[in-house]
């Protein structure tokens, strides 16, 4: 148990711009600047926040656990205790990294298809995580551009 710990902690704290820090009830948390993206106890229990309709579908799906604190919030809780719990928990990690990385990522729809591969998102996850994509300027400028072209037939 202790080295699946360990080596959770090390490829979180490999991610660029993740810092790894003391949590105040236990293990460390995993901050993406200043944002948290998930927290490990000691015991293997990983907790990690998403949105409402995230944390929905991972629980709909069975892929993640209730928080056993907060029940009632975006918060899921996920029991690590073997290899592939392992890769489950780095993969939970990662969704929840992913919402962050893609505000900062130069070109986010292109970090968003390759990690949306990587990942291997199923369509409705792809659709839930498609909204954390940030609009480029040159998305709003063609949108602009469009809505110029096509005026309204009513004025």
């Amino acid at each position: 148990m202790k080295n699946h710990v360990k080596r959770l902690e090390d490829e979180l704290s490999s991610w660029p711009h993740v810092s790894a820090h003391e949590h105040r009830f236990g293990g460390h948390e995993f901050l993406f600047d200043k944002a948290e993206i998930g927290h490990l106890h000691t015991g293997g229990i990983v907790d990690i926040p998403f949105t409402r309709r995230v944390r929905d579908a991972l629980l709909a799906d069975g892929l993640a656990e209730q928080h056993h604190w907060v029940a009632n919030s975006g918060w899921i809780t996920f029991r690590m205790g073997s290899e592939e719990d392992l890769s489950h928990a780095l993969w939970l990690m990662r969704l929840s990294y992913l919402r962050y990385t893609l505000k900062k990522a130069s070109d986010p729809q292109k970090l968003f298809e390759q990690e949306s591969e990587q990942l291997h998102l199923s369509p409705r996850f792809k659709s839930l995580l498609e909204l954390f994509v940030p609009k480029t300027a040159n998305q709003v400028f063609a949108g602009a551009l469009s809505a110029a072209r096509h005026p309204n037939p009513s004025l």
